[in-house]
């Protein structure tokens, strides 16, 4: 497993660097100019700069727009093509940040155009002037974004939003990626590493029982990496939202660990256990949340590209690789 499954961090020397984590973006002049007018009609000005946003993964339209007045917006919209799935997504995440309490450390959702099944959603948010954190990850960004993120699981506990609205994480984030490895043999069993077959039927063991593990009462994101981050001065915002949850405290931080070890940051168990919420959650639970998202991003690497995102497979195969190691390191699993 290890040579297989050797950690990448992108401060070791000689290591390679971490995928790209951005997808196909469109121009705001790709846009349908009717979707254009209908913005703009909001604004109450014509659009004079727009500048596409690269990083992340949604195929669709991510700008900053200036308008004529001097203000400034962030605005993301999709239509059918090229990913007939992300429509969806905006919607859904629409509900969820629109029913955020004002305060909560997320750009504020200022007004939504939709046009329906079929059609172009586009959601208009608060524009921020910040930045990712910087890539290798460096402590001092770090440091700060785990501080954010307590700050967030305790500001979102309970839970502003319903678990029958939102879905539990014990639904949401368990994809039962080594259940469907199993199922789907050998079509795509034979596309992962040698370690994952061998002790399949431990990790699919160990997957059962994370419905139980992944109880709680907090509003998660569920999808917390650097691309979904911004700092200001005096500021951490938390970006993308459609993939929200009810779940532990703890878990954000599980879910985001092997991002920020794939892109040079320490490993995950460092990243996790400086999280307070980490120390009173059972071991075993963790454990299988982790083995859970190590099947997540094993199966969804083996899975062909989605249209429109080229580059997501290699981001969550980099992920799982950390991840599996992850794994075995909690497991004793060689």
């Amino acid at each position: 497993m290890r040579e297989r499954q050797g950690r990448r961090e992108g401060s070791e020397e000689g290591a390679s660097p971490p995928p790209p984590d951005r997808g196909v973006r469109l121009d705001w002049a790709d846009m349908p100019v009717r979707v254009r007018g209908e913005i703009e009609q909001w604004l109450g000005g014509a659009v004079v700069r727009a500048v596409t946003q690269p990083t992340g993964f949604t195929p669709g339209v991510a700008a900053r727009l200036t308008v004529d007045d001097g203000s400034r917006v962030f605005v993301k919209a999709a239509g059918p093509e090229p990913n007939p799935d992300t429509a969806a997504m905006h919607r859904r995440e629409a509900s969820i940040v629109s029913a955020l309490p004002c305060d909560a450390p997320v750009p504020r959702l200022l007004w939504s155009y939709d046009e329906g099944e079929g059609g172009w959603i586009a959601l208009v948010f608060e524009d921020v002037d910040g930045r990712h954190p910087t890539q290798p990850w460096q402590t001092d960004d770090l440091h700060r974004v785990g501080a954010a993120m307590e700050d967030l699981s305790t500001f979102l506990t309970p839970s502003p939003l319903p678990a029958a609205t939102v879905g539990t994480a014990g639904y949401n984030f368990a994809s039962r990626g080594w259940r469907q490895l199993c199922d789907e043999r050998p079509s795509r069993l034979d596309h992962v590493d040698e370690w994952s077959r061998r002790h399949l039927q431990t990790l699919i063991a160990i997957e059962e029982t994370v419905d139980d593990a992944l109880e709680g009462n907090t509003l998660l994101n569920n999808d917390i990496r650097a691309d979904n981050i911004l700092l200001t001065s005096n500021h951490t915002w938390f970006v993308d939202w459609p993939h929200a949850s009810v779940g532990p405290p703890w878990l954000d931080v599980v879910a985001f660990a092997p991002s920020v070890t794939m892109q040079g940051g320490p490993p995950p168990e460092e990243v996790v256990s400086a999280h307070s919420s980490s120390h009173s959650a059972e071991s075993d639970a963790i454990t299988a949340a982790v083995v859970t998202l190590a099947g997540f991003f094993t199966h969804r690497a083996a899975q062909p590209p989605p249209p429109g995102l080229p580059t997501v497979r290699a981001f969550q195969d980099a992920q799982g690789v950390v991840a599996r190691n992850w794994v075995a390191q909690r497991t004793g699993l060689s």
